[in-house]
């Protein structure tokens, strides 16, 4: 008996609006947990700056995304300001059967399409900003947006947040560090859920022989 019990790998969703720090927060995770490996989403949108294709993005054409949706090629897919954004299945598929989590950094309504997949793999978390007023400020002080842009942002951040109660956790991201610790603690605790490990019933009955 070798005393390690496998399991199942897990879906985590990190959801927000935008400026909350979801992002900053799943790059973080990533490098502090080799367990979990990151979901990389397709978008029709433009490449920033600091962006590479394929690891933060698969950056493709309106068409090509079309095609993929026609397809069935996604596990969910929404229009976000304008761009689509959507999780192409099979990597997903193929990490969980292999035991391993993956790390989704989507918005609720990718989450709801996931809900509706795959619920008993999913594990859902929203981060919420300390303020409103420190929300503008991320937006303003990133500078990857236009002040049209981050306006638009900012109008749309209350009806994000209204989709907080569809979530399974809650963070407020007050402190990056101590947000951090959240999440790790919500990934150990799901890590061990009963539902999710594999032979769990054989190994106790071998214990208790």
């Amino acid at each position: 008996m070798s005393g390690e019990i496998k399991r199942r790998g897990l879906m985590l969703v990190l959801s927000s609006p935008s400026g909350a720090g979801k992002t900053t927060l799943s790059r973080r995770l990533l490098n502090a947990d080799t367990g979990i490996v990151m979901s990389v989403s397709a978008t029709t949108r433009a490449r920033r700056p600091d962006e590479v294709d394929s690891r933060d993005y698969h950056f493709v054409t309106t068409a090509r995304f079309g095609e993929m949706a026609a397809a069935d090629e996604f596990f969910e897919h929404a229009t976000v300001f304008e761009h689509r954004y959507g999780t192409p299945k099979i990597p997903v598929m193929d990490a969980l059967a292999k035991g391993e989590d993956v790390l989704f950094d989507i918005d609720w309504q990718g989450t709801q399409q996931l809900k509706e997949r795959a619920r008993e793999a999913l594990v859902s978390v929203f981060i919420l900003p300390p303020s409103h007023d420190e929300l503008e400020k991320r937006l303003k002080t990133r500078a990857q947006d236009s002040a049209e842009i981050v306006a638009k942002r900012m109008a749309k951040a209350a009806s994000e947040i209204s989709h907080w109660p569809e979530y399974d956790y809650v963070i407020v991201n007050g402190d990056l560090d101590r947000a951090l610790v959240q999440i790790k603690s919500i990934l150990d605790a799901e890590r061990a859920r009963r539902t999710r490990l594999i032979g769990v019933g054989e190994f106790a009955a071998e214990l208790m022989k």
